[in-house]
């Protein structure tokens, strides 16, 4: 049977290497006793990406979540809702002023070397995560861990944090041997108290093979056995082998969506990237840059493209037609602000002529070759507003580091199931795609943005997030055409669930059908 390519595959690749995302799991998150007591079966994995690294502080974690997940146990798990629940850390209180975390420990974990897990355990594995290249995405706040007794830790913030429980979830706060930390071994050979552990049998790059740890604390939350997990980036080869059996789980889109009927397939889909103009110069501080420092131009970016019909043409409808960072059906996206720039590319050319543009501009933008399923639109849609663009083409895997050097440019960026996440990195800290957020020339937004941070946790913090969404939308600090899913295609006897944030979910979030 032919199968068509699975279109955007590649580009939604891209966000993951490109956006630190971050993999998580747990207990409540996942299995349960999903099978039945003492239910056991083969899982087999289609990961679009290898694995990065086997060290946590170092791994980008977009596609690794199930090869960390089956190595290392964390703290804390994200439920798939953003939200983080017990794992090694069976619960935890946060101090009246916000600034120390206490958490108690399990007692019953080990090492798979033998060593055992207990606070002065977790204290260095935080300490590492804390120093990671990648890791310390988590740790910016804090100030220092302490041991307090031999199951129980604290965190000392220097400042309020309402997103490094929601890090730590996300996959960074794996807890790692002792000696292996000192050693300087896991990156080639991780040592953890997780489910399994690496079989010699694997081979790097193709097949990795997990040897189930049967005295594991949570063992029937991982009734998979064996487990194999093997990256393949050809998409057609990925869905032939979940129709001849060589996987039952595997990253798909549309594709394999519509064939999943024919062949008692389950789908598990949810929103994961923002598609669209990421803005880097939205301040118009360089030459090239200059138009998209007056917000009638960057309004104009936004009534010219018809979102909808992006979606469903590039997209093939995997989506939601929405014009905002935040993850459609949460905190801080607003429905009714979806409709605030109905596309009208006349209404555009009236605001660029306002603006001083009624000739157009020119413009130079990167280009790569995941990215040129939306080149097209965006050379009509320029052509109709006499805006000149001129592409600087790139290999993909220099795209992340040229594309925010240009004024703008096409993305498809990860977005956090955390609403103060996505405060933080999509509109107030720097990151790869926003080197200059620029928020100092938008003083009103700045002062937004501190009270989402000062606001009560609760009903009064989300008010301040939505008044903020609002604001930024109103400035158009992007032009988001669509919010583009994850999809994980499985056979009948297991189920998905999908995490924002992740690319791939977890061990955690693969269920065995009862």
């Amino acid at each position: 049977m032919m199968k068509k390519t699975l279109t955007g595959l590649a580009a939604v690749a891209a966000a993951a290497l490109a956006l630190t995302a971050c993999s998580s799991g747990g207990a409540d998150a996942g299995n349960g006793d999903a099978g039945g007591e003492g239910a056991v079966a083969p899982l087999n994995v289609g990961n679009f990406l290898d694995v990065t690294s086997w060290d946590p502080a170092l791994a980008d974690i977009g596609f690794d979540g199930p090869y960390l997940s089956a190595i290392y146990d964390p703290l804390v798990v994200d439920n798939g809702k953003g939200e983080p629940e017990a794992a090694l850390a069976t619960k935890w209180e946060v101090s009246e002023d916000f600034k120390t975390i206490t958490m108690d420990l399990r007692t019953d974990a080990v090492f798979s070397n033998g060593e055992e897990f207990n606070a002065e355990a977790a204290v260095k594995s935080l300490e590492y995560l804390k120093q990671g290249v990648r890791s310390q995405e988590a740790y910016t706040k804090v100030d220092s861990f302490e041991a307090v007794d031999e199951d129980t830790i604290a965190i000392h913030l220097n400042q309020r944090d309402d997103t490094i429980l929601y890090f730590m979830g996300l996959g960074r706060s794996y807890m790692m041997a002792p000696s292996a930390i000192d050693d300087g071994s896991l990156a080639t050979a991780p040592v953890g108290s997780g489910p399994y552990t690496l079989s010699d049998s694997s081979v790097a790059g193709s097949e990795y093979h997990f040897d189930k740890v049967a005295d594991h604390w949570a063992a029937a939350d991982f009734p998979f056995d064996p487990l194999v997990i093997s990256p393949l980036s050809d998409p057609t080869a990925m869905l032939n082998g979940l129709e001849g059996g060589q996987f039952n789980v595997i990253y798909g889109d549309q594709t394999a969506i519509d064939m999943a009927p024919d062949y008692d397939w389950n789908v598990s889909s949810g929103v994961a990237t923002w598609v669209g103009l990421q803005f880097t110069d939205r301040t118009g501080s360089t030459e090239m840059g200059k138009p998209l420092g007056d917000l009638k131009v960057r309004q104009a970016l936004n009534y010219a493209f018809n979102g909808a019909e992006m979606l469903g043409a590039i997209g093939q409808g995997a989506g939601v037609d929405t014009n905002q960072v935040f993850p459609d059906g949460t905190t801080g996206n607003l429905p009714e602000l979806n409709d605030l720039y109905a596309p009208n590319i006349e209404t555009a050319k009236k605001l660029l002529a306002e603006a001083g543009y009624a000739d157009g501009f020119e413009v130079k933008m990167p280009m790569a070759q995941p990215f040129q399923a939306w080149q097209a639109t965006v050379e009509q849609v320029f052509g109709e507003l006499n805006i000149k663009v001129t592409w600087d083409e790139f290999q993909f895997m220099d795209y992340m580091g040229n594309a925010p050097t240009y004024p703008m440019f096409i993305g498809v960026i990860s977005m956090d199931g955390n609403a103060v996440a996505t405060v933080e990195r999509q509109i107030v800290n720097p990151q790869w795609y926003n080197p200059t957020p620029g928020v100092d020339g938008f003083p009103e937004i700045k002062a937004q943005a501190d009270k989402v941070f000062t606001a009560e946790p609760g009903e009064a913090q989300t008010a301040e997030i939505e008044k903020l969404n609002e604001m930024v939308t109103d400035q158009a600090f992007y032009s988001v055409w669509y919010q583009a899913n994850n999809a994980y295609i499985s056979t009948s006897e297991f189920t998905v669930t999908p995490v924002i944030g992740m690319m791939f979910p977890t061990l955690r979030h693969i269920n065995l059908e009862g």
